[in-house]
């Protein structure tokens, strides 16, 4: 494959992901006409309808649907092999893009992420942050670091860490609780619930006992009052006296030293959660995938090494 065939089937992707051929002209920073007459060349070579085109809207074809994706695909492993191509003594280039949730971005990721664009100032970082579960393929993200239980098996998966989570609550909360006080699970499962719209079933939880024994958290309340799609704002009603949160232990630290929100059931432990690395499944994982992985593993480790100017 030549760049002339390379050049084509990128604006046709252009084209499609940007909606028109004016806004893909725009992004390629190419007149609307070569985009135009790429997308005929490519359609006469291919004997093919890619798109029908109207005054309104561009419409994929059954066969541009599908070459779409292999698109994505041959252009990703190209930009694969020239960044590889391009590595230097002055370490990685070209572009990392990763997506993260914003409480474990700002915990762990950027941070590393600091760190590692310092020893490779030719790499470009682009970094967003998100709840949602992206399609890593069509979203064109190298990286995406998650939490919790693994569900899409076309990804190939790197464990970063575990951590654990706790059950917190405010004082002024555990005021109003009738008798002052949760001491048990039952306890607990009657306790008012601040749940995360992303669990599918926070309804029962295992415990492992002070003992080393097993035990099952029934939470009895008919439903949570109020309901949030991230940790950072289940931490922050919870701070509310708005009821019980369960949280990355993380995330809480400072708020349980500071006392602000108390750590109920201590000696009872809920089942450990996991940090992923996630990233397409293709022949060739790039470099700056592989190192990034490597470097953030490493870095939450050893949290001192993530910090400016450490030794």
């Amino acid at each position: 494959m030549n760049n002339v065939s390379l050049n084509r089937l990128n604006a046709f992707v252009a084209v499609v992901e940007a909606g028109s051929f004016t806004a893909a002209a725009e992004q390629l920073a190419q007149s609307k006409a070569v985009v135009s007459f790429n997308i005929k060349q490519l359609e006469a070579e291919l004997g093919v309808s890619l798109m029908t085109r109207s005054t309104r809207r561009l419409v994929l074809t059954d066969v541009g649907e599908r070459f779409y994706r292999d698109c994505q695909e041959v252009l990703r492993e190209a930009q694969e092999a020239i960044d590889t191509a391009r590595k230097a003594h002055a370490g990685l280039s070209g572009t990392l893009r990763i997506t993260t949730t914003t409480e474990y971005g700002v915990h762990a990721v950027v941070p590393a992420l600091a760190a590692f664009a310092r020893e490779n100032p030719l790499l470009e970082i682009r970094h967003a942050s998100s709840s949602q579960q992206e399609d890593l393929i069509s979203e064109r993200f190298d990286l995406a670091i998650r939490l919790g239980r693994l569900q899409d098996s076309s990804y190939r998966a790197s464990l970063i860490e575990t951590f654990d989570i706790v059950a917190v609550a405010a004082p002024d909360y555990l005021q109003r609780v009738p008798g002052k006080a949760i001491t048990t699970p039952d306890e607990l499962g009657r306790a008012q619930w601040l749940g995360h719209s992303r669990l599918p079933s926070p309804r029962r939880w295992p415990l492992q006992t002070p003992q080393g024994g097993r035990t099952t958290l029934e939470i009895d309340t008919p439903a949570a009052m109020i309901v949030t799609d991230s940790a950072s704002t289940l931490r922050a009603f919870a701070l509310q006296g708005a009821g019980v949160a369960l949280l990355p232990e993380w995330l809480v630290r400072d708020d349980i030293h500071a006392r602000r929100l108390r750590r109920l059931l201590p000696d009872y432990r809920f089942p450990t959660q996991s940090v992923y690395a996630l990233y397409p499944d293709t022949r060739h994982v790039p470099e700056k995938v592989r190192a990034f992985i490597d470097f953030l593993r490493a870095a939450v480790r050893t949290p001192r090494a993530m910090k400016k100017g450490a030794p």
